[in-house]
């Protein structure tokens, strides 16, 4: 038995008077309240209570064990308001890191938006193609783009998005368009790369299996947004998301090829780490970003 139901349970009871109506207080039968009284009272070894017909009376020991735990008890209580009010309460600084052409677009620019409804955060933004550790570099959440399998963290799916393969209509005109795989042998792959390292492999769907086909070309880069400039100047083929091609699909400055093989799922998830409770200022930027996300429109006007 929980050592502080019993001592609430008791100091209800000698409140109240009885344990029929420390019962309803508490939700539970009479009966529980006796058995938690007499648990009580066998751990301590002493006699709290004098039960009788007439009614119930505290023994001198009881009353010198009320007075002692009627504080503890208000404590308590007092500590678990102010923890519950910190969940709800929308304040202090979060550290957010996050893609650095994702951030620039579509999460650093939401910060002043989320301040003035919350006016108690202050936003610290750390964009970076970089993997950072949350818990050892001092980070409340991070924004990613594909699957999370680290256990450490908790995902949050904010919005779909897929990777696909993409180009101005111009390079198709002149290049030709792909039909298979096979064929991006014979294109201007624009690839990303991680501190001058290329990264040649582009990860496809193919008869229900994810397959890494190697491409390349005569421009890298580890900028997305360069990438995906080149891409609209139709200087090669691109592999970008679909969060931030949808306007320039829309506007007909790229179209995308070979869409049978894109991933299915690489969404963008909010991810923080493994914790009890979640602060206030973290889950609501998270509901937030989701709720900006999926505004009518808005991946067209922002992309």
């Amino acid at each position: 038995m929980d050592r502080y139901i019993e001592i609430k349970n008791f100091a209800l009871v000698a409140e109240h008077g009885s344990f029929a109506s420390a019962a309803l207080v508490e939700g539970v039968t009479p009966v529980v309240m006796g058995r938690r009284l007499d648990s009580l009272e066998r751990r301590l070894g002493v006699k709290l209570m004098h039960r009788s017909t007439r009614g119930l009376t505290l023994t001198e020991l009881g009353e010198q064990f009320l007075e002692g735990v009627r504080d503890l008890l208000q404590e308590f209580d007092a500590v678990e308001a102010g923890i519950t009010a910190e969940r709800t309460t929308v304040r202090g600084h979060l550290v957010v890191s996050a893609p650095a052409s994702f951030g620039r677009q579509h999460v650093a620019p939401h910060g002043p938006e989320f301040q003035r409804r919350f006016p108690d955060v202050n936003i610290s933004f750390n964009l970076t193609d970089s993997l950072v550790d949350l818990v050892r570099e001092g980070y409340d959440m991070a924004l990613r783009i594909g699957e999370v399998t680290d256990p450490n963290y908790v995902p949050v799916r904010l919005y779909p998005n897929r990777r696909v393969l993409c180009g101005s209509p111009e390079y198709f005109e002149r290049n030709g368009t792909p039909r298979t795989l096979e064929d991006l042998e014979h294109h201007n792959c624009l690839a990303f790369n991680l501190q001058g390292g290329q990264q040649r492999g582009w990860v496809f769907m193919k008869d229900g299996k994810k397959i890494a086909m190697r491409v390349s070309g005569n421009l890298d880069c580890n900028d997305g947004q360069l990438l995906y400039n080149w891409a609209r100047q139709g200087l090669g083929i691109g592999w970008r998301s679909t969060w931030e091609i949808q306007g320039a699909l829309q506007r007909g400055e790229l179209v995308t090829v070979l869409d049978e093989y894109a991933v299915p799922s690489y969404d963008i998830q909010a991810i923080y780490p493994q914790q009890r409770y979640l602060p206030a200022k973290t889950r609501f930027f998270i509901d937030f970003l989701k709720e900006v996300y999926n505004r009518p429109g808005y991946w067209e006007a922002h992309s």
